[in-house]
């Protein structure tokens, strides 16, 4: 007997989901049967990698640093896919800087996307959810930087920290309406962003391009970096009716390198 797919019949948006950990999270919801609306910045870059995934998927232009693309992101995945059982917010922005450098602008920036972005985006599918009356699962992108400070990425990390406390007041609050808010904490996760923040730490720590890399990872307690797919199962667990009882909860991905 052929085992039951854990997402069949469900659909989710997962945002900023053309490329890297969005990306690994969609591959994974459609194997697991779901049809998933992948939401980028780069329309065209979303195109291709909806079709890459075949008809389960389709593409969303979404800027989540805009209500009015918010909006009519959220009704063209509606639109598509007929309904919205889960959303992953997972578009982010990475920065690094000393204090004394930070800009308005830069802070701004992080945090129109990794906050700003984060609520309204859960606020725009929420209203849909509650309209339905059947539920649903709200899954956050938050980081082991948002559980403790870092000495060069404070703007960042106070954004991650802004998400998991979001996770809890929306958890506590939509929850009457049988919505799951949860969120997961990722460690260091390699990637190609990783050459970006890895440039980052090059320029204010003086050290060699891919030295930073090479010490984060060495320091995780697993022995490696993780991967976009080391945090597609716990994606998957939340989004099922498994998680039903799980409420406003922040749970750790990274390798060993954080405990809470």
């Amino acid at each position: 007997m052929s085992q039951k797919l854990r997402l069949e019949g469900k659909t989710a948006l997962i945002t900023g989901a053309a490329r890297g950990i969005g990306f690994s999270f969609a591959e994974a919801y459609v194997r697991e049967g779901a049809r998933v609306a992948i939401a980028d910045i780069n329309i065209e870059r979303a195109r291709t990698a909806a079709s890459g995934l075949g008809e389960s998927c389709i593409a969303v232009e979404m800027d989540v640093t805009d209500q009015a693309s918010i909006d009519s992101g959220v009704a063209s995945a509606i639109n598509g896919l007929g309904k919205i059982d889960i959303l992953v917010n997972n578009a982010a922005l990475f920065s690094a800087a000393p204090l004394a450098e930070i800009t308005r602008a830069d802070y701004d920036k992080l945090f129109s996307v990794n906050v700003s972005g984060t609520l309204f985006t859960m606020q725009a599918v929420a209203k849909h959810m509650i309209e339905r009356g059947q539920g649903g699962k709200i899954i956050n992108m938050a980081s082991q930087a948002g559980r403790r400070g870092e000495p060069l990425v404070a703007v960042y990390c106070a954004t991650k920290a802004a998400v998991i406390s979001l996770t809890q007041s929306a958890g506590l609050n939509l929850i009457a309406h049988g919505i799951n808010v949860n969120a997961i904490a990722p460690g260091v996760v390699d990637g190609e962003h990783w050459d970006g923040v890895d440039a980052f730490f090059a320029k204010y720590e003086n050290k060699a391009p891919g030295q930073k890399k090479k010490e984060v990872g060495e320091s995780v307690p697993f022995g490696r970096m993780g991967t976009a797919e080391d945090l597609t199962g716990m994606a998957i667990f939340l989004a099922t009716d498994e998680a039903d009882y799980i409420v406003s909860q922040c749970f750790n991905v990274d390798g060993g390198q954080w405990m809470s």
